[in-house]
């Protein structure tokens, strides 16, 4: 089972004004089908190690995460890895003809591997590949979501 994937979009919105969009994890619920909200633990810290919470729900069961920062560079890429490094998600920001392009990247790392044989044992494969399954429906979905608010905001100045 592949355990990263990545999808890309055009934005027609600069580099710039995407980062900033998608660097603010308070508005994740905006475009996330499985992220309700986000707040940060500091709200004055936002690079790398700040970290932040998250409120998810799915039809069938609803958790928090605690994520960590692991990338912020403007203009070029935000990222964070959930719990102890079990996941990293990420977007990384390129000029392009019509603005921006956006990749996001998600991965479940070894120690997300390892997590999950611990927690679910004999069910621990069945629970990954959920997991992934789930990460590769959502990222389509969250990135149309994430291009039309940055061009609607790119258009209203």
């Amino acid at each position: 089972m592949e355990l990263t994937h990545q999808e890309t979009v055009a934005v027609n919105a600069p580099v710039e004004a995407v980062y900033r969009l998608v660097s603010d994890v308070t508005r994740t619920g905006e475009w996330s089908p499985t992220c309700r909200s986000c707040t940060w633990e500091d709200p004055q810290q936002r690079g790398v190690g700040a970290r932040f919470t998250g409120d998810n729900e799915t039809p069938a069961r609803q958790w928090n995460t605690t994520s960590t920062v692991v990338a912020a560079e403007p203009g070029e890429e935000f990222a964070w890895e959930v719990g102890q490094g079990f996941v990293r998600w990420g977007y990384l920001l390129a000029e392009h003809e019509v603005g921006t392009r956006m990749t996001q990247t998600w991965e479940f790392t070894e120690a997300g591997q390892e997590f999950f044989q611990k927690q679910y044992g004999d069910d621990a494969q069945a629970q990954i590949a959920q997991r992934t399954g789930s990460a590769r429906d959502d990222m389509p979905r969250t990135l149309a979501a994430i291009k039309e608010i940055a061009e609607r905001e790119h258009a209203e100045g």
